[in-house]
């Protein structure tokens, strides 16, 4: 649904406590890159220890290098620590590796910066932050992506922390202006028990059309077009208020809904590849015709 090139850089949005930080250890265990680069920039301290003992294990710390510089850190090491990470993955690209970069968070980073600029009386512009912070994330984002002459990538995931859930907040809006798609992590959802908890109308990936057949890519906007239809007339569904068989689609929305939902969900050790990916969302598609046929839709 959100399919991800090499060399694409994507931003995790999410407020505190959404699981932000257990999807990208789910990343780092079931990825085939060949590099991973973890940056723990201005998390607690505590994260750092769990992060490289129990998400990474041995197994992942085979194939990782980790770079911490946690909240206690003074602000300047916390800057540099995620410029030290997206060197690192520099370093392994040039070798012609593919690289899965993965930064937690570039929010800290811009509230670095922000110490910085204001100790310096650099005056504040947008809700606190100075103009320095967002020229400072451009030329941190910008330096991955492909190589220009090897065969080396750096695939990078950046979580941007959306302060009171506000997805509109200076940070997160200029870092969805300069990366190549936003995936959407919902409170209610992971309140839900639903996990990953992605919002799949809130997301996008912006170059899924460049990656994928026209086959995967009618399928995905089937899906949403079914997804959506069922969000929108949930309230109604919910309290029962909607009569079965006043909208065919609304219908068909209805039957597929808990197979949608199957798919949409993983569990922490449940690793899933592409073309397993593919398939069942072919499956559930399948699966919503027969439905509809036999209502005689």
């Amino acid at each position: 649904m959100l399919t991800v090139g090499r060399g694409q850089r994507l931003g995790l949005f999410a407020g505190s406590g959404v699981g932000k930080s257990v999807l990208l250890g789910m990343m780092t265990r079931y990825t085939n890159a060949d590099v991973i680069v973890v940056g723990l920039i201005g998390e607690r301290g505590r994260e750092v220890n769990e992060f490289v003992r129990k998400t990474l294990g041995a197994e992942g710390l085979a194939r990782a290098v980790v770079v911490a510089t946690p909240a206690d850190h003074p602000p300047l090491m916390r800057m540099h620590g995620a410029m030290l990470a997206t060197t690192i993955a520099e370093y392994f690209r040039d070798q012609g590796k593919n690289v899965l970069l993965l930064m937690d968070s570039l929010t800290r980073y811009a509230q670095a910066q922000r110490e910085i600029a204001l100790a310096i009386n650099e005056p504040p512009a947008t809700k606190g932050y100075p103009p320095s912070v967002f020229s400072k994330l451009p030329s941190l984002v910008e330096r991955a992506g492909n190589s220009d002459e090897g065969e080396g990538s750096i695939t990078a995931f950046y979580t941007v922390l959306t302060e009171g859930d506000d997805s509109n907040d200076p940070i997160a809006d200029a870092s969805r202006a300069i990366l190549d798609g936003h995936i959407h992590l919902s409170r209610s959802l992971a309140e839900a028990g639903h996990f990953p908890a992605i919002d799949m109308e809130a997301s996008v990936s912006r170059l899924m059309t460049e990656v994928t057949p026209e086959e995967h890519q009618d399928m995905a906007r089937e899906f949403r077009k079914i997804n959506s239809t069922y969000q929108q007339n949930a309230d109604l569904i919910n309290v029962g208020a909607y009569q079965p068989g006043s909208n065919p689609a609304v219908d068909q929305a209805v039957d597929m809904h808990e197979s949608m939902l199957v798919f949409l969900q993983q569990r922490l050790t449940q690793a899933v590849n592409f073309d397993e990916s593919v398939e069942g969302l072919r499956d559930v598609l399948q699966h919503g015709e027969s439905v509809a046929v036999a209502a005689g839709v």
